[in-house]
Order: structure tokens, then sequence, then C-alpha cells
């Protein structure tokens, strides 16, 4: 396999990216000069030794040092502790955080769970999660902010039976979102009203 045919594969493997999308990608690379690619090449190999993944929540975050373990939402003393909203991905995270109108914590889940899934944890980090909320006693509910689709419900539900009969309380994003719509595309007061009326899970 040639360069442009692994590159254009490896362009495919993007979300959202199909064929000729990977190809369009890879010409426009050779149509630009040594010093644009010669950077693109830099970053991407920066990426992984600047950016850390936060011990609580799962976010990436550019840290500072690689001492650093928590993101500065999970370090701000002035988030509420009792409020843990869990979310599909960072962009996620992201598009609620920038709402400003939720203030407790977040965990990322870095993925959704597909109905009759065999192995959640391949899918999604369940274990991080049982690990947080072992640590975590001043969670007193999980607000489960999955995509208003077939496998954002599972999620949810998976999520709500596998801590059933713990003391915290379930509530899912009011219905703000239409079904079938994404939280990364949904605009600031979409998500207000929605965290707003969020109800029992």
């Amino acid at each position: 396999m040639n360069s442009i045919d692994k590159l254009t594969e490896l362009f495919r493997k993007f979300p959202g990216i199909g064929p000729r999308q990977a190809q369009r990608f890879v010409h426009f690379l050779l149509s630009r000069n040594a010093e644009y690619t010669n950077e693109l090449v830099r970053t991407l190999e920066n990426l992984k030794r600047e950016i850390s993944q936060c011990s609580d929540c799962q976010k990436f975050f550019p840290a500072r040092d690689s001492s650093e373990a928590l993101c500065s939402i999970c370090s701000d003393d002035t988030r509420d502790n009792t409020l843990l909203l869990v979310v599909h991905s960072d962009i996620d995270l992201e598009s609620i955080e920038k709402s400003g109108s939720y203030k407790g914590k977040y965990f990322v889940l870095g993925g959704v769970l597909p109905i009759l899934e065999k192995e959640p944890e391949r899918r999604i980090r369940v274990k991080a999660l049982d690990d947080l909320l072992g640590r975590n006693k001043d969670i007193k509910e999980i607000i489960l902010a999955m995509n208003a689709n077939a496998d954002g419900e599972n999620t949810s539900d998976f999520i709500k039976e596998r801590y059933k009969g713990s003391p915290v309380t379930f509530s899912i994003l009011g219905r703000g979102l239409s079904t079938g719509a994404e939280i990364e595309y949904a605009d600031p007061e979409t998500l207000k009203f929605a965290l707003k009326n969020r109800t029992e899970k």
C-alpha cells in the first residue's frame, strides 16, 4: 500500500469521514508546502505528550506537567460535588460547559452502548465510572446526558440498571433535545432548557 492509500485509510477512520472526503484530505496535504506539513506532523507528535486524561472525569486536557492528574473542572472546589453529569464524549462536555447552565462535575463515557452489546467494557469506561462512584460518596444525583437516540437510551438504561439500589438518584435531560438530536450540535439555549427540565430516570 502506498502512502496516499495508507493515509486515506487512516482518515477514513475519523468519525463521519467517508472515502471521498478522506481522499480530499490527502490531496489537500499534497498541495501544501513543506512548512505546513512539517507543522502538522510536529503538532500530531506533541498531541500525546502535551495532553493528559483526567483521572476523575476522563476528559482530555492540556496538562502543565505529567504529574497533573485532574482537569480544571475536577480540581475546582467551587463546583457542586453532589451532581455528576454523564456524557458520551469530550465534545458533549464542552458543549454543556459553554452553555454556562451547569456547575457540577462530569464523567465522559467515551462511547455509547448499541442495543444487544455483549461487552459493555469495550465500548464505555464503565470500570472508571465504578471507581469514581466508589471514591466520591458526595454524589447524590447522576444526570444521564446521552444523545436522544436508541443507543443513547440504551446506554442510559444500562447505567441506571448497573447502579440500581445505590443511594444516588438518576435524571435525564429534559426534552429540549429532540429525538435523534446530538448534544454537540445543540445551541446553548436548548442545553439550558434541557438541563433545567431534566426528569428522573
